[in-house]
């Protein structure tokens, strides 16, 4: 190959199918770029690819980690560089598929060192943003870290989180420490970016969340609620705060009524994926293949491909 095909969109955009056809068409192993997808524990809500998905082709990153094991976008990074250096040297191809925007600028801009988690004072942190809200740490992220603060806002709790945390932990700003030492992926990537019409999207979301629940996501958190939910009270577990599981855990604490809590599932993965569609456009070099209609977009997919291999 002379660059590693990428193909990424919005959530529901149709990324899953896309990448099992070119991967069956072109002799190729999947990298899932999904930073949910990697446990074991989140099915349903994470949208992950079906067993007869998974069977028809090699998957990666999917099914690898469970919900206690510290894991981000840096590790994330190096592993899949390895992964992809092992699959290309059994004479097969390597296509990446998914929507992380933090997975994906990590695994094709590189990524800098920053130090690991510390589980006390991200707690403490998650306890002040439930007192004091996260517009708060917000403001003091903006004092400490400026620079930081203009690629978020107090909405991305996760990150905000980490960003204090850090600054905290290193007495040193992210922003400083991400420029220090950097580390330069050893591929290129073609990114290929799935442009579903934004009506079109976000009906697809909405029917997504209810055939979600119709298949029983409601049974699935219920289920993580009663063996996560001590320890995730304890440390903020970050895939449990996601969209999908943050609002049926708010359900199951009695904070919301059920009809709220896939309301708002519905809104938030809307929001969501506003969000990356911004990323994806700012971020990173894509380019934007129609996808209204499938076998257009297989199509076209397909041709930029066959120049890659």
């Amino acid at each position: 190959m002379k660059n590693i095909p990428v193909i990424l969109g919005a959530t529901a955009s149709g990324k899953t199918a896309m990448a099992i056809a070119l991967a069956l068409k072109f002799n190729a192993e999947i990298i899932s770029a999904d930073s949910r997808q990697i446990y074991r524990e989140l099915t349903i809500g994470s949208a992950k690819p079906s067993p007869e998905e998974l069977a028809a082709v090699p998957h990666h990153f999917i099914n690898e980690r469970t919900l206690l094991d510290d894991y981000d976008a840096a590790t994330f990074a190096r592993d899949a560089w390895q992964r992809i250096q092992e699959i290309l040297a059994r004479g097969k191809n390597v296509i990446v598929a998914g929507g992380s925007t933090l997975y994906l600028k990590s695994l094709i801009t590189g990524f800098s060192e920053l130090p690991s988690g510390n589980n006390a004072l991200r707690a403490r942190l998650y306890k002040e943003l439930e007192t004091l809200g996260s517009e708060v740490l917000y403001e003091r992220l903006k004092r400490l870290d400026p620079e930081r603060a203009q690629t978020l806002d107090h909405t991305k709790t996760q990150r905000l989180i980490r960003s204090l945390e850090v600054i905290e932990t290193t007495g040193k700003k992210m922003s400083d420490l991400q420029a220090a030492l950097h580390h330069a992926p050893p591929f290129e990537f073609e990114c290929i970016g799935l442009d579903v019409p934004r009506e079109m999207l976000y009906e697809r979301i909405n029917q997504r969340v209810e055939t979600m629940m119709q298949n029983g996501l409601l049974s699935e958190v219920q289920s993580l609620y009663q063996t996560f939910g001590t320890a995730h009270k304890q440390r903020k577990i970050n895939a449990l705060e996601t969209v999908g599981y943050k609002e049926l855990f708010s359900f199951l604490d009695g904070e919301i009524s059920l009809d709220d809590a896939i309301s708002l599932i519905k809104q938030h993965t809307r929001n969501y994926a506003k969000r990356q569609l911004t990323f994806f456009r700012n971020q990173l070099p894509v380019e934007w293949i129609p996808s209204a209609d499938t076998s257009f977009a297989l199509n076209q997919t397909s041709s930029i491909l066959s120049h890659l291999i």
